[in-house]
């Protein structure tokens, strides 16, 4: 099942959850808008007031300071909601992303590469936290703080507004010309960064072979042209960002400049547009000020704008990736009297290429059978489709005459055992490796799995036993191996599927291995793939 539109009606939930949160923000962005207006327009009834010598007014004075005071609440409170909001946008998204990702096909999974794969977890996510926290809510804040600035203004002094509705776009255009630049400059800063430290390890992975061949002063050329344009791409970063600030200074004196000049002028018709008090000529230099820092803000905000709209677009992507059919509910009834296994006219390929070409071939109860075959014949292949991760293009793959991709996740353990070339594991306890959390598997199914591959003593010796946190270093390659026999055993599965499970190991250990093997396989029915003939089990079947 395909879904479009995902990230937008996450953040429609989110919002419908967080009214309350949602609300604060609206109260807050607008508060803070408001609130900024108001401090500007005491400081000139005060100055107003001095200046008409009736002395100082100590209320308007204040409420002058208590209306700063709740600017900066307001402020502070707009960004620590945007925040909660943002993770709360996240933390959706990712569980979003994760009931999406348990749902893919294999094909769809396979089709991923890994690192793509994280990044839609980490970054994109994270983009699209940004595009709140951020983006879109503080660029409509910013926008509202300059179009009611301009407003305010526009009652005080008429002259200024339309100075600043001609200088704000260029002022603008310029803000955008600088951050693009620097936002090239950083990523080729970046990427120069990433070649020169992935150069050290190479390096040292190469050692021998620059000494032999004399390759010493290439490497370090190599590495100088990596620091060099490091440098280059910082110092282009850095020019930029000492250019801009200056710049932005020195526009705002002079627009202060011209207009006190302006209001200062004795002629009527230049005061009509420019005359005010000293009280609004001092609320104007504060508005002016203030003014310049929203649209330098804003472009910022454009620019995680549209970087959080190509996450969202690779979100999206992911989320219309193709899933598995949802499975009936209803019991699969088997049929005792037919093959355990049966393959029958099964034909199966990856994009173009043909794997399985009409295969057919039967495993009754009780039977161990060795898939050989040349690599790249199919047998893997045949092991996930036994398991339903894939389904034949044609022909039929069943177990007991039930198709194995009908087959319902809650009893696919009882049925199959599957053992791969490597152990794979995941985050707890020896008991956690065996059980992999499934709590139909009793403390007696774990140790039983244990004794039968003969780990039980290397596991008790432990200082926790069975609870003993694993890591890598706990036990050795081949009692690791013999940890994925126990998991495949411990829910005393009918079928035991083997792949390649003795490829890694040398040949002391692979005894230990299939001795441990052998009474695992004791009355069931094993499909194995093995290019060894030591580990080859019961009749051969060529693919």
């Amino acid at each position: 099942m395909k879904q479009k539109g995902m990230v937008r009606n996450v953040i429609f939930d989110t919002v419908k959850k967080q009214k309350w949160l949602s609300l604060g923000i609206v109260v807050a962005v607008v508060g803070a808008v408001v609130a900024t207006l108001i401090p500007p327009l005491i400081l000139a009834k005060i100055v107003d007031t001095i200046t008409a010598g009736t002395g100082v007014s100590v209320p308007f004075i204040v409420l002058y300071f208590l209306m700063l005071a709740l600017t900066g609440f307001l402020e502070s409170a707009r960004e620590g909601l945007l925040t909660v909001f943002g993770q709360k946008i996240t933390h959706a998204l990712r569980s979003r992303l994760m009931e999406k990702f348990v749902n893919l096909t294999a094909d769809s999974i396979n089709q991923q590469e890994p690192g793509t794969l994280v990044s839609r977890f980490v970054g994109d996510v994270d983009t699209v936290e940004n595009l709140f926290t951020s983006g879109i809510i503080s660029m409509f804040a910013d926008t509202c703080k300059i179009i009611s600035i301009l407003v305010v203004i526009w009652f005080q002094n008429r002259g200024l507004t339309f100075v600043l509705l001609v200088i704000l776009p260029f002022l603008f255009g310029f803000t955008r010309h600088v951050q693009k630049n620097m936002l090239a400059a950083q990523i080729a800063n970046r990427k120069a960064v990433g070649r020169a430290s992935a150069h050290v390890p190479e390096t040292l992975h190469n050692i021998r072979t620059i000494h032999c061949l004399g390759k010493e002063n290439y490497m370090e050329e190599r590495y100088d042209q990596y620091i060099g344009e490091s440098y280059q791409a910082m110092e282009r970063t850095n020019f930029y960002d000492a250019v801009y600030s200056p710049v932005i200074l020195i526009l705002n004196a002079i627009v202060v400049a011209v207009v006190m000049l302006l209001s200062a002028s004795g002629n009527p018709e230049v005061l009509a547009f420019f005359g005010m008090s000293a009280g609004t000529a001092v609320a104007v230099i504060n508005y002016i000020s203030q003014i310049f820092g929203p649209v330098e803000s804003l472009g910022m905000e454009i620019q995680t704008i549209q970087s959080a709209l190509a996450g969202i677009h690779r979100i999206n992507e992911f989320f219309e990736l193709e899933e598995k059919e949802p499975l009936e509910e209803k019991e699969q009834k088997m049929q005792e009297n037919l093959p355990f296994v049966e393959l029958k006219n099964v034909t199966f390929g990856y994009d173009e290429h043909v794997v399985l070409d009409r295969l057919s071939f039967q495993v009754l109860d009780g039977d161990q059978v060795t898939l050989a075959g040349r690599t790249g014949a199919g047998k893997s292949t045949i092991m996930k489709l036994l398991l339903g991760l894939y389904k034949p293009q044609k022909g039929s793959v069943t177990i007991h005459g039930v198709p194995s991709s009908e087959i319902r996740e809650k009893d696919r353990r009882k049925l199959f055992g599957y053992v791969e070339q490597s152990f794979h594991m995941v985050p707890g306890t020896v008991r956690d490796q065996i059980t992999l959390y499934d709590k139909k598997i009793s403390e007696k199914q774990v140790r039983a799995a244990a004794t039968l591959t003969g780990l039980s003593g290397a596991i008790e010796s432990l200082e926790k036993g069975y609870d003993t946190v694993c890591t890598p270093e706990l036990f050795s390659q081949g009692q690791w191996q013999l940890l994925s026999i126990a998991r495949a055993a411990a829910a005393e599965p009918h079928l035991l599927l083997l792949d390649e499970i003795t490829a890694n190991l040398d040949a002391e250990t692979e005894k230990e291995v299939l001795d441990a093997l052998k009474r695992v396989s004791e009355n069931r029915t094993v499909i194995s793939i093995s290019h060894r003939t030591s580990a080859k089990m019961g009749r051969i079947l060529q693919i």
